[in-house]
């Protein structure tokens, strides 16, 4: 396996420690792949070239794309049947361009920081994004927050126990919670939602991330689901003005959908109609008429008589 060590002026690209941010795109035999199901299943080799397209991108430079690129076996034997269609033992060739770059500030790589260093070094990014994020500047603060949450990767939490746990959530659940907001105000509601449900998968009663991914699935018009979180997040916080009035708009937005169905199914199948009475039986009226001439005239007579 191959990757191009052309020697560039390092001066254009980033330190070794400094922060990547990458964009990636695949092609299988010249077509482009759209499988955002999840990564594909590599061997170790992958691995390897992963690591030498990140040097390659490193001497490139900043901005540029990788004037080589290799193949590499991503779905082995098996291949792939689902949507998008891989062959067995097709070649992946992966496209990376080098998007930006942040200088190292934290003075050591993340491997060799203490437990309490990497949640100081990303309670730091959470912070900046949080001014990224009052200031607007909506990218730039969930990149921030991207870098605080790969501070705190799986294999860092899944070796955390006690305290260092709960110190570690306390940065990182905040950061998926403020992701999701960034992303409800660029209309990335799915994505809103995994943020969410990271944190609700920590925590199942975050009155928080119940509100936001139910505000995210209200306007990917899941009502039921919306409804769900919305009730459940009003348990444990019942006098919230927000949940209250999300709950509210639900309720309208059901009531004029069914307005809008009762009007598409009167011009369907028309308007109701009128019952028409009953007719009546003209003997019957004769009897009571003849009735009531017979009352009227024994009153006349008894009145006579006295």
């Amino acid at each position: 396996m191959e990757v191009a060590e052309d020697q560039l002026d390092r001066s254009e690209g980033p330190e070794e420690e400094s922060e990547i941010v990458t964009e990636g795109t695949a092609f299988a035999h010249g077509d482009l792949l759209q499988d955002s199901i999840g990564p594909p299943k590599v061997d170790s080799e992958v691995e390897v070239l992963h690591e030498k397209v990140t040097k390659q991108i490193i001497k490139e430079g900043h901005g540029e794309k990788p004037s080589k690129l290799s193949t590499c076996f991503c779905y082995g034997k098996e291949g792939s049947f689902s949507f998008p269609n891989v062959p067995p033992m097709a070649d992946l060739l992966y496209e990376v361009e080098l998007i930006g770059f942040d200088e190292a500030r934290e003075g050591k790589a993340r491997s060799d920081m203490t437990v309490e260093e990497r949640i100081e070094a990303a309670d730091r990014r959470k912070m900046e994004g949080n001014g990224y994020f009052k200031d607007g500047k909506l990218e730039e603060a969930m990149q921030q927050y991207e870098m605080a949450i790969a501070y705190m990767g799986d294999d860092f939490m899944f070796q955390l126990f006690g305290k260092y746990r709960d110190m570690a959530l306390a940065v990182k659940n905040p950061c998926h919670l403020n992701m999701a907001a960034c992303l409800i105000k660029l209309n990335r509601y799915e994505e809103a939602i995994g943020q969410c449900s990271i944190v609700l998968a920590e925590d199942e009663n975050n009155v928080k991330a119940l509100f936001r991914r139910g505000k995210a699935r209200a306007e990917l018009s899941q009502t039921d689901a919306a409804r769900e979180d919305f009730q459940k997040a009003r348990k444990f916080a019942p006098e919230d003005t927000a949940i209250v009035r999300e709950l509210r708009l639900l309720a309208e937005h059901d009531k004029a959908i069914y307005q809008k169905q009762k009007e598409i199914y009167k011009g369907i199948f028309g308007p109701r109609p009128e019952p028409k009475p009953k007719a009546t039986n003209w003997l019957v009226n004769f009897w009571q008429w003849l009735i009531t001439i017979f009352c009227r005239l024994f009153k006349f007579a008894k009145r006579k008589s006295d």
